[in-house]
């Protein structure tokens, strides 16, 4: 089974613009979950421009590692992971962006970022929080991520989205041929960017052992249509 983790950072945007509570990002998650939804995702960012500190806080009263599955995305700097230590989520993934990035657009260098890599993860696993790299669809980086000790890779999959509706065939190539080195060397698959009602389907048919998938903006765009409930049971009927 793959689970279906949602990233709320766009609910908090929509909330962040009229300085008040609404929509309400707790409920939001609430009702994820209560829909039937395995996981909830934020990527706080220095800016605060949706996600805040004070919602990774809150969110955690919410989803002990027992509940929801709670997964933190962000660059390893040592605010950020002094704030997932205090948190301790289920998951962390990590990702190589710039503090002022628009959006996750590339994966990590593991071999350029080994040394960094291996001390945030050897923190990381000390409290029980299980590790993803957020990687492009290349070998070297993938073994690189296994040798730092990273417990999962997320597919960056922002150019099989961009490739798709010209050759969904040739989008998918390399990450289907990644995926099965993952599953050689023994690394958890994970995947997120871009991914809609379109997209998601194939990639799952072409990746064997996809365990969680991180769908964000195209999700809450959804929702505008199709309602909460709904939408949630749309995605995870492409997944199950």
């Amino acid at each position: 089974m793959t689970k279906l983790s949602v990233n709320i950072n766009k609910i908090a945007l929509l909330r962040n613009a009229r300085g008040e509570n609404i929509p309400d990002l707790m409920l939001f998650a609430k009702d994820l979950e209560r829909f039937g939804v395995e996981g909830i995702t934020v990527h706080p960012r220095p800016d605060e421009r949706h996600i805040t500190r004070k919602d990774v806080y809150d969110l955690a009263k919410i989803y002990p590692k027992e509940n929801c599955e709670f997964n933190i995305e962000g660059y390893p700097s040592d605010d950020f992971i002094a704030m997932v230590l205090e948190v301790n989520p289920s998951q962390c993934t990590l990702v190589p962006d710039a503090p002022g990035q628009l959006t996750s657009d590339h994966g990590w260098d593991t071999l350029k970022n080994e040394k960094l890599l291996r001390e945030v993860i050897s923190k990381l696993k000390a409290k029980g929080i299980r590790v993803s790299l957020f990687i492009d669809a290349d070998n070297e980086m993938i073994a690189g991520a296994k040798r730092v000790g990273a417990d999962r890779i997320e597919f960056y999959t922002g150019p099989y989205a961009a490739q798709f509706e010209a050759d969904k065939h040739k989008a998918v190539a390399e990450i289907k041929a990644a995926a099965i080195f993952c599953n050689e060397i023994g690394i958890g698959i994970n995947a997120g960017h871009d991914l809609n009602l379109d997209n998601l389907k194939f990639l799952k048919e072409n990746i064997s052992e996809l365990l969680e998938v991180s769908i964000g903006q195209a999700f809450v765009r959804d929702c505008l249509y199709f309602g909460l409930e709904n939408t949630v049971h749309l995605y995870k009927r492409l997944l199950n």
